[in-house]
């Protein structure tokens, strides 16, 4: 009978020296035994070194360690052995293509806020209850929740799934279907362009906070150095319809804050004004510190930036309701007037909220979830994030219109009056409503952190989008990924100066019109199409169920293949049929500022066709490589095209 005495698991890196090294610690042990165990013997040099230094069978990787152990066997039938077993080390967690793991959240709950801070943004404060108003009400939530189901969710969770099981960003995903990998630049660019003025909002909400730290608010009079004599205090403003008139809120908006009195358009800029510059720098230095060190910095930092403005959205609320007239602009908010549905302009706008609030698109929802591990259930990601940030639009409409009820009966106007959407909501009408509570300094500082954690948070996503994109589709840039990031954000600011000039509203306006308005919707259609037709449902439905052990249900692969493809298309004939040039008030831009921006958004979606043609001219196969994921081109040479079967295009 074989009796173990003793067993022991070393590790050394392979070396010219590391055969001697076992032998004499193989050695040590079996002496030592000889000298303790009676009947234990040592066997000849020879017999050892034979068992010890046998040869090792090559390895894929013969520099990684080597695990040896070593069993001490009694002796049986009067002879004595010695066993050595060379066992390679359990190695690197790797992916299904064999790559090292990458890194990956440090908690789940770290993914998940970082998703609903990147998708819960200023839109949801400034934009959806507006909407909400005047398509109808109430009424408005049914083409909103119809589009959110068959477009909404079933893009978002196409995107975490893509993401997810590739274990890249938006370019380095589409080693699936190769030819399409331009639309991975695609959304890196637009991502990137977005920032260029994005983070000039946040700016501004800086600059709010820091004149809020004052006993008086400096938008509540017009006995101000800006004020022009159009001032008009609301209480003396007898027809707030008045062209001539402005209010003290707006006019510290635009003439204390934007200085745009004193730029006459878009070809006059003037100089980047300090006091702003030295807002987007400090916003700068916040993006830098929050994503320079990857997903272990920003999903601490969006345990801050993602919670807050649910709490101040609370405290707004518990103080909005309490103000006379919010029930009444609540009741509004909420009326519903059905008939608005017959008007194809409210569901054209429905679907636009839906395609823009969940951030699809981006590439931000596919570098997040690469950072997934591989077996998380990202289906149920989709479901509990989505519906997070649709309910946050809803419940941010009742703190915004209790205010605007209060507004509407302290000054005596119809609410239709002082509703409005976009930064005129949140840098005017808002800052004017707390301006009339008591405390008011208080209420102030509390909504431009607000505002200040709504926006970092999404400008975060925007910019992992891109980060994220480019190391991973250019390997070496992994080893610097600080310098990289420094390079990005440092850019960034760069481009932002045009955005905090005197005229940088209109670029900032320009900027807003063309850089992710069709461009995106354009974006999502061509990765649904490659996903779903090219790439192929059913095996997206594998990938899917390798990752969370079941498939998806054949509505959603209904809804990738059909639906989604088809209401993207809808989208964009309709984006490029009802476009209006960009305007700020009165102001017009001039023909070359419209040429200039339609450059800015084609730049953007070229990307696609130049990517597949150098793909087409490169690859040696042609069409047949270009569209078979890379993992399968040993196919293409055995004339195995999945994609030139009948059975790829018919199967859901």
């Amino acid at each position: 009978m074989i009796f173990i005495l003793e067993s022991k698991t070393l590790f050394f890196t392979n070396g010219i020296k590391k055969n001697k090294l076992i032998f004499f610690l193989s050695h040590f042990v079996l002496k030592t035994c000889q000298l303790y165990l009676p009947r234990f013997q040592l066997l000849p040099f020879c017999t050892v070194m034979s068992s010890v230094v046998a040869p090792e069978k090559p390895t894929s990787n013969t520099m990684g360690p080597k695990e040896v152990e070593l069993i001490l066997v009694k002796e049986q039938n009067g002879v004595q052995f010695t066993s050595t077993t060379l066992v390679t080390p359990t190695p690197t967690q790797t992916n299904p293509s064999g790559e090292e793991e990458r890194e990956t959240w440090g908690k789940k709950i770290d993914f998940l806020l970082s998703v609903i801070g990147f998708a819960v943004d200023l839109a949801n404060v400034w934009r959806f209850p507006y909407l909400c108003y005047k398509n109808g009400g109430g009424a408005f939530l049914v083409p909103y929740l119809f589009f959110m189901v068959i477009a909404g969710m079933p893009l978002f969770y196409m995107e975490l799934a893509l993401g997810q099981y590739n274990r890249e960003g938006a370019a380095g995903v589409w080693k699936i279907c190769p030819i399409f990998k331009g639309v991975g630049f695609t959304v890196i660019l637009i991502s990137l362009y977005v920032g260029f003025y994005y983070n000039v909002i946040i700016s501004w909400a800086m600059f709010y906070l820091f004149s809020s730290f004052t006993g008086e608010l400096p938008w509540v009079h017009c006995n101000n150095t800006w004020n022009s004599p159009n001032c008009s205090d609301w209480a003396d403003n007898g027809s707030v319809s008045d062209i001539y008139k402005a209010t003290p809120a707006q006019e510290y908006f635009e003439r204390a804050v934007l200085h745009i009195q004193d730029s006459n358009g878009i070809d006059n800029l003037g100089r980047p004004r300090w006091q702003l510059t030295s807002c987007l720098a400090v916003v700068i230095v916040l993006l830098y510190f929050s994503l320079w060190k990857g997903v272990k910095t920003s999903g601490k930092v969006v345990w801050i930036t993602a919670t807050m403005p649910y709490v101040v959205l609370t405290v707004l609320l518990l103080r909005g309701v309490t103000l006379p007239g919010a029930i009444d602009g609540i009741k509004a908010y909420l009326s519903v007037d059905f008939l608005r549905l017959c008007d194809a302009k409210v569901w054209i706008e429905a679907a636009t909220q839906i395609c823009f609030s969940l951030g699809v698109g981006f590439g931000v929802l596919i570098a997040f979830s690469s950072y997934n591990k591989f077996s998380n259930n990202c289906y149920r990601d989709a479901i509990i994030t989505s519906s997070i940030n649709s309910l946050t639009s809803f419940f941010s409409g009742f703190v915004v219109f209790s205010f605007l009820g209060y507004m509407s009966q302290k000054h005596n106007v119809a609410l239709d009056k002082v509703a409005r959407d976009g930064a005129g909501l949140v840098f005017v009408i808002y800052p004017e409503a707390i301006a009339t509570l008591p405390g008011s300094s208080i209420w102030a500082v509390i909504f431009f952190i607000m505002l200040l954690t709504l926006g970092i948070d999404s400008a975060m996503g925007g910019m992992e989008s891109v980060i994220t994109g480019l190391i991973d589709e250019f390997k070496f840039l992994h080893k610097h990924r600080e310098l990289f990031t420094l390079f990005i954000v440092v850019s960034t600011f760069l481009i932002s100066l045009f955005c905090v000039t005197n005229g940088g509203m209109y670029v900032f306006t320009l900027l807003d019109h063309f850089a992710a308005g069709t461009s995106i919707l354009f974006g999502v259609l061509i990765e649904a199409i490659g996903i779903a037709w090219f790439y192929g449902v059913d095996r997206f439905s594998d990938d899917i169920e390798e990752m969370i052990g079941h498939r998806p249900g054949r509505y959603w692969r209904l809804c990738w293949k059909f639906v989604s493809p088809c209401f993207l298309l809808f989208m964009v004939v309709v984006s490029f049929a009802t476009f209006n040039p960009p305007n700020y008030g009165s102001y017009m831009f001039p023909a070359w500022a419209n040429m200039l921006g339609w450059c800015l958004a084609m730049s953007s979606m070229t990307m696609v066709p130049l990517y597949a043609i150098y793909k087409l001219c490169t690859l040696p196969g042609k069409l047949a490589y270009a569209i078979t994921p890379e993992t399968e081109h040993h196919l293409v040479d055995n004339g195995e095209v999945r994609q030139f079967t009948l059975h790829h295009w018919l199967v859901v």
